[in-house]
């Protein structure tokens, strides 16, 4: 009896010293658990934070993108391009180019893009698809005073500024000609014949001569300005567009390169201004703007003159106002 009852407190004496052991032990695992889930916890929080950072490394990449500072609301485009085999170049409305719509235009996009690294829009064009009453193609915009009707146009007298600032990028060398390189138009002040003058004369074209042509060749800048070749011509005659009635004359304004440069045209009555950065203005006026008889458009873009198989030219503008 002795030895059992010695028997069973060392029973009990075996348990109860082995319980703290046991509760350190289970202690210690509930220690370890919450561990574990912060550890977990931390790495999920890490790889949220990894996560914030990427996004926004990503908004200084975009906020450092520039865009060109033109407003498409009284601009159309034509572009050297006939894929709608109309027999015509094809032509996108200002309401197709607002608000950035020039962006997502396919047709659009090979010929007039954004270069986001310097805020500009690149006119590029080449000779394939000329208009009616020209042999040359070009990437080019068409003043529209009223974005639905081509037919509204402004005089002399009503007048009209037009600046922008350009850069010539890339022209290709001209093998058929004494330049070295090909030349485009890159501002114009276009006539049209008055929708009044139509009517009384029942004409078939309203196309009237470009008063003013303002061209990049071999890196100067130089303008072209319609002339009477006879002064004393008056009346409907000076409604004939054809060379024996207006010839140009010009002024060279230098050299600009493959540089930016800033160009202003204005248009008064009997009076056209045109001014090269910061230089004097060269000033025409003379008896042919007193008597030019044309409505007017202002263009600009890249108006490629070369027929040549081999010819292309890239050109930026940087900023177009227009305003009368």
């Amino acid at each position: 009896m002795r030895n059992y009852i010695q028997k069973c407190r060392l029973l009990v004496g075996i348990v109860v010293g082995f319980l703290p052991v046991l509760l350190v032990g289970a202690c210690a695992n509930s220690n370890d658990e919450p561990d574990y889930y912060e550890a977990v916890e931390e790495e999920e929080q890490e790889e949220e934070k990894e996560e914030v950072v990427e996004v926004v490394e990503e908004e200084p990449e975009e906020a450092s993108k520039k865009y060109a500072s033109i407003d498409f609301t009284h601009w159309k485009v034509t572009l050297p391009v006939d894929e709608d085999n109309n027999g015509s170049p094809d032509e996108y409305k200002p309401s197709q180019l607002v608000n950035n719509g020039y962006q997502s235009l396919a047709p659009v996009m090979p010929y007039m893009y954004d270069d986001t690294t310097d805020g500009s829009i690149v006119f590029y064009t080449y000779p394939s698809t000329s208009t009616t009453n020209s042999k040359y193609s070009r990437t080019e915009l068409r003043e529209l005073i009223n974005p639905n009707n081509s037919k509204e146009n402004w005089t002399l007298a009503e007048g009209g500024v037009l600046e922008g600032r350009l850069k010539m990028v890339s022209m290709t060398k001209d093998s058929q000609s004494s330049n070295r390189y090909h030349r485009t138009i890159i501002m114009q002040i276009h006539g049209i014949i008055s929708e009044e003058d139509m009517a009384k004369h029942n004409f078939d074209s309203n196309n009237g001569p470009p008063l003013l042509k303002i061209y990049w060749l071999d890196g100067e800048v130089i303008a072209y300005k319609k002339s009477l070749k006879d002064e004393t011509t008056s009346g409907d005659a000076l409604l004939e567009t054809s060379s024996a009635t207006w010839t140009d004359i010009k002024h060279n304004f230098g050299s600009v390169g493959y540089e930016p440069f800033n160009l202003k045209i204005v248009a008064s009555d009997a009076k056209l201004s045109v001014q090269l950065n910061d230089g004097t203005p060269h000033v025409f006026q003379d008896v042919s703007l007193d008597k030019w008889p044309y409505e007017n458009y202002f263009k600009a873009g890249n108006y490629l003159v070369s027929t040549e198989a081999t010819a292309k030219a890239y050109l930026k503008y940087y900023s177009l106002t227009v305003s009368h």
